[in-house]
């Protein structure tokens, strides 16, 4: 049974649902200009009566829940006796066969279904207007041909309905895949943006707790050794440790939204870098050299600029087994360079594993800069950043 039409159909189906609903505001013009007419009791009030029966059979099929196949062609049944009826009872009537051939293909389920049965209502009308006006050949020529002509166009509505149900229903479809690709597509953006920020989540946490919390641990074992043999040291170290956990304490705060998210405290950016190497070099006794430049940056071009620099001296305190580091920070025409140097024992780049340099590079990578790492066993370690400034970028 063929559904009511939906936006972006095609024009055929809408045509037929205007089709069909002129048809019954015509049958209900029949209907009033039928009981003012001045006509015989049995045609006036018999013709109101088939019209009534026909309109009721038609509301009633229409509410059927889910797709009343049967109660389709019932209704049907209940045109074509309608059809005979009304044209035997007036001359005129015969045009509902017109009205109706909508309904043909609106009940049924199939072609051959709407052809035979649209050819059964050719034949009711040809029959009942031939009784009425007498049964001869010319009367019956006439009305056979007449109701030919109008079957005709019932073929035809019946055979170009089923391609614009297909392409109604291809439509249909192609909406409901397109629906579910912008669905996915949607799903699979919240899952990268949650990978992405999970990643986020987990540098920033590498970058500030997890290498205070490593500080902390050594810190701690330091003094614990020294307690006895050096207090005046253990006092400066516990002093240390308390500043970095009061420092991982702040960067909590950053990380779970409670304090403005800035691990910078104000000031240049060499100065913040000189205050983190100034404690690198108390807490491990290892010889700092620096020579920092009072650079022109923004904020995230800092905070990358402090990470790194924490990042490389942690590896530094934990795998280089170094004497001195070197730290140049310098303003050029490209950007922003950062470069840290130690003579410590060195390793193969090609085998590093671990999370800081990845996070380093892709902290880098996000503002558009890069990271070179040059190292080889017993020759040291050179961390290389490039940040290029807003207007090279």
């Amino acid at each position: 049974m063929l559904q009511r039409p939906r936006q972006g159909d095609p024009f055929w189906i809408w045509m037929l649902h205007w089709w069909d609903i002129l048809s019954w505001a015509v049958i209900g013009l029949l209907m009033l200009l039928t009981a003012l007419a001045d006509l015989p009791g049995p045609v006036k009030y018999g013709s109101l009566a088939l019209l009534g029966l026909l309109a009721f059979s038609y509301a009633f099929v229409r509410r059927l829940p889910g797709n009343p196949v049967r109660g389709g062609y019932v209704h049907l049944i209940v045109l074509l006796v309608t059809l005979a009826a009304l044209s035997y009872l007036r001359d005129g009537y015969g045009v509902l066969y017109t009205l109706a051939l909508p309904q043909f293909v609106i009940f049924v389920e199939n072609l051959r279904a709407a052809i035979v049965l649209s050819g059964l209502g050719a034949t009711a009308i040809t029959l009942g207007g031939t009784l009425r006006q007498g049964w001869g050949a010319e009367n019956l020529t006439t009305n056979t041909i007449s109701s030919l002509s109008v079957y005709a166009v019932s073929v035809l509505i019946a055979l170009l309905t089923p391609r614009a149900l297909a392409a109604r229903d291809e439509r249909a479809q192609l909406r409901a895949e397109l629906d579910s690709a912008q669905l996915d597509l949607a799903t699979a953006h919240r899952i990268q943006g949650a990978a992405q920020e999970r990643e986020r989540l987990a540098r920033e946490i590498h970058d500030t707790l997890a290498q205070g919390f490593a500080s902390i641990i050594v810190l701690a074992e330091a003094a614990r050794s020294s307690l006895e043999t050096d207090p005046g040291r253990s006092a400066q170290q516990l002093l240390s440790i308390e500043q970095t956990a009061r420092e991982n304490f702040a960067e909590a705060r950053v990380l779970v939204g409670a304090a403005p998210q800035s691990g910078l405290t104000p000031g240049s950016v060499a100065a913040t870098l000189r205050r983190t190497l100034d404690r690198f070099s108390e807490d491990t006794g290892l010889h700092v050299i620096s020579d920092l430049a009072e650079v022109e940056c923004d904020q995230p071009t800092r905070i990358a600029l402090l990470r790194c620099t924490q990042e490389s001296l942690a590896n530094v305190r934990k795998h280089a087994a170094a004497s001195t580091v070197d730290v140049v920070l310098a303003q050029r025409p490209y950007g922003v360079e950062l470069e840290i140097t130690d003579d410590g024992q060195g390793f193969a780049v090609e085998d590093a594993r671990g999370f800081g340099l990845g996070g380093m590079r892709k902290r880098l990578a996000e503002l558009g800069g890069d990271l070179t790492v040059t190292s080889s066993v017993g020759d040291g370690t050179r961390i290389l950043a490039l940040i290029p400034t807003n207007d090279e970028a």
